[in-house]
């Protein structure tokens, strides 16, 4: 009689191959990338710094015709994007922060208002565009909140942010930044 040992080691043995085994359609899927990891490398690609003005809707007169700088930077080894805005004329520095969560790309922005809101992404079919929508909040939003974000790549050298704010009444106002690479 053979020993439980042995036995136990042919079994295991054999289904080795299967399980390590991985037909060619599964390899190949596992190489094409996610919608949202697409779009995160999209962003990615707006790594450094930006300057423009900004212009609102309905119009805003603290803020309209800003000169804005904006920082994007690739770090946490490749897996955060961090975006910060600073608008002339104002003390904050709101930051943001854009990740691949599972098969979400998601943004939760750290806002000037004391507040947390999340946003998950959906990619334009031309891949140009990169629309972020609300998920929730963190934080009061007596002072209102930001509700959501489009990001859209023009070329190497230039995108477009519109970001929408909801004030304490849950009035929308767009605020447009035009874009063009500083370095």
């Amino acid at each position: 009689m053979k020993s439980p040992r042995f036995v136990l080691s042919v079994v295991l043995l054999s289904l080795s191959p299967v399980a390590f085994a991985q037909s060619d359609a599964q390899k190949s899927a596992a190489l094409v990338p996610s919608d949202a990891q697409k779009s995160f490398d999209q962003l990615k690609t707006l790594g450094g710094s930006w300057e423009g003005h900004l212009t609102t809707v309905p119009q805003q007169a603290d803020v309209e015709g800003k000169y804005a700088l904006i920082s994007l930077r690739v770090t946490s080894m490749g897996n955060a994007l961090m975006h910060e805005i600073r608008i002339e004329g104002r003390m904050d520095d709101p930051i943001t922060m854009l990740y691949l969560d599972g098969g979400r790309l998601l943004l939760t922005h750290y806002c000037d208002a004391g507040n947390r809101p999340r946003m998950a992404a959906k990619v334009s079919p031309d891949g140009k565009t990169v629309e972020f929508g609300f998920l929730d909040v963190v934080g009061s939003t007596r002072y209102g909140n930001m509700h959501d974000a489009v990001f859209t790549v023009i070329d190497v050298n230039h995108h477009t942010e519109v970001w929408t704010w909801m004030d304490p009444e849950g009035k929308p106002v767009n605020v447009r930044f035009d874009l063009q690479r500083k370095n």
